[in-house]
């Protein structure tokens, strides 16, 4: 299919603004990779660059070897599904999908035996006649990606497709929209907001922060061994201990655990999953503030003596209570020191 090459890519909006800063990436064929990061951290920016929108203020951008950056996005190999779905509302669903391919002056016979495909594809068939104020949200944007796709891009990119659908359509779709993109092979870069979204589709996580990466890694070594204190706190829930370490042991008001590593000020990461609790027979490290039980686990949310709050899984809600004194045990953790990994514990790995 292809490969998508990113190399130096930088955006200026004004003076002073850098939305995206000397950025490499590379995507492979038939990969699929998701940018993630918080607003303003520039993978809308990259995505539209990548799709002839915005016009890079230096870089490179090849598709299969070939440079991309000066070609306007109708004669880019890529295809562009967006939030809005930007459908044409006077057409139907056939003539909304048809539309690219009337542009390129394809015979006839072929659009429509392309399009039928399309629409069978996308789960569509039969909609043909339908007016797109006539269908569901869903519905629109698997109009949308259809249109895309019937053009047989060597680039899919989807800019957030799903943000406007509620939580039931969009794990539905992203389902479907993954298998169509494995089925197809089709190299696929995709904007997301949701940590979800991107841990059950992406191939690879490209995490942006002020217009860089953070970190690129596979969701599973990304949840699991974050790079930065920036990228552990932002994928999954992850408790943040700021402390000290001193001969060999992190300390921080109340909380200890053994850490080999210098002295000095240490940012201390434990999931929920990870950090174990027992009821206490003194005092404790710290107390039951809340107690929520989402049936299949519990989340136990405590408070160290100087009020910073920490999140533990449990099996079972029953065996805790507000106000209990509990005791605490890292199983897995990471540290940092100068936003950078210094130690990982080996259960963590």
């Amino acid at each position: 299919m292809a490969v998508l090459d990113i190399k130096g890519i930088s955006k200026h909006f004004g003076a002073g603004v850098l939305a995206v800063d000397n950025l490499e990436l590379t995507v492979g064929d038939g990969e699929l990779v998701c940018l993630l990061g918080p607003s303003g951290s520039g993978k809308s920016t990259l995505l539209r660059m990548v799709g002839g929108f915005e016009t890079p203020s230096g870089g490179s951008i090849t598709i299969d070897g070939e440079e991309v950056i000066h070609l306007p996005p109708e004669r880019r190999p890529t295809g562009m599904v967006f939030q809005s779905h930007a459908l044409w509302t006077h057409m139907n669903v056939y003539k909304n999908i048809a539309f690219g391919l009337k542009l390129r002056r394809r015979p006839a016979d072929e659009i429509k035996r392309r399009v039928d495909a399309v629409m069978e594809l996308v789960g569509l068939a039969g909609y043909g006649e339908r007016q797109t104020h006539q269908l569901s949200g869903g519905q629109q944007q698997r109009v949308a990606l259809a249109r895309s796709l019937v053009l047989e891009p060597k680039i899919l990119l989807l800019d957030e497709p799903f943000a406007s659908l509620d939580q039931h359509l969009r794990e539905r779709l992203r389902e479907e929209v993954r298998d169509i993109q494995q089925r197809l092979g089709i190299t696929t870069l995709f904007v997301t907001h949701g940590q979800d979204e991107a841990l059950s589709m992406a191939d690879r996580i490209v995490v942006l922060r002020d217009g860089k990466v953070e970190q690129v890694a596979a969701p599973d070594v990304l949840y699991r061994e974050p790079a930065t204190p920036f990228v552990a706190g932002f994928i999954g829930t992850m408790n943040l201990i700021e402390g000290t370490v001193s001969n060999g042991t992190f300390s921080r008001a109340g909380f200890s655990s053994p850490l080999p590593v210098g002295d000095g000020p240490v940012t201390f990461a434990v999931r929920p999953e990870a950090l174990v609790i027992a009821p206490a027979a003194g005092a404790g490290a710290a107390k039951i503030h809340r107690v929520t039980d989402y049936g299949t686990h519990a989340i136990v949310d405590l408070e160290l003596p100087d009020g910073l709050r920490l999140k533990s899984m449990v099996p079972e809600a029953r065996h805790w209570t507000t106000g209990q004194a509990v005791d605490l045990a890292p199983r897995a953790f990471s540290a940092y020191r100068d936003n950078a990994l210094i130690y990982r514990s080996n259960a963590a790995r």
